[in-house]
């Protein structure tokens, strides 16, 4: 398992969900995401985006164990993947994007992203439990 690659998919993920919130929400000022579910993607939802953001960044740091540490991470991007494909099956992307094209963008590709950085994750939970399997 490459440390180098797992330190820098935790600091991409953290850029991808600050950036990206900062970015698409225009600062939390884009009412078009917080009204396209308001649930998930209230301006405390986005502010939660941030702290995953940071708690990810933070986990770059970490240089041994927290095989758990990468489940709950692969957990959490499961759970928005799942958010992101009901809000799909419901909802309208070309209404949003005739809307608010930041928004449009938004929808369009945070589940896409946030499936990327699950599968990252299962696939360091399950690295660092077949190395402490095999350390034993």
């Amino acid at each position: 398992m490459n440390k180098t690659m797992i330190r820098n998919g935790l600091i991409a993920a953290g850029a991808m969900n600050i950036v990206g919130v900062f970015v698409f929400s225009r600062a939390f000022n884009n009412v078009a995401i917080n009204e396209a579910d308001p649930v998930v993607m209230s301006n405390f939802g986005l502010l939660m985006i941030v702290v995953w953001g940071l708690a990810y960044i933070g986990a770059a740091s970490i240089r041994s164990g927290g095989k758990w540490l990468f489940g709950a991470f692969a957990l959490e991007k499961f759970v928005y993947v799942l958010a992101w494909l009901l809000w799909q099956s419901k909802n309208s992307l070309f209404d949003l994007y005739s809307r608010d094209t930041f928004a449009g963008v938004f929808y369009s590709i945070y589940g896409l992203n946030d499936f990327v950085f699950m599968l990252f994750f299962t696939w360091v939970f399950f690295a660092r439990h077949r190395a402490e399997s095999a350390s034993f």
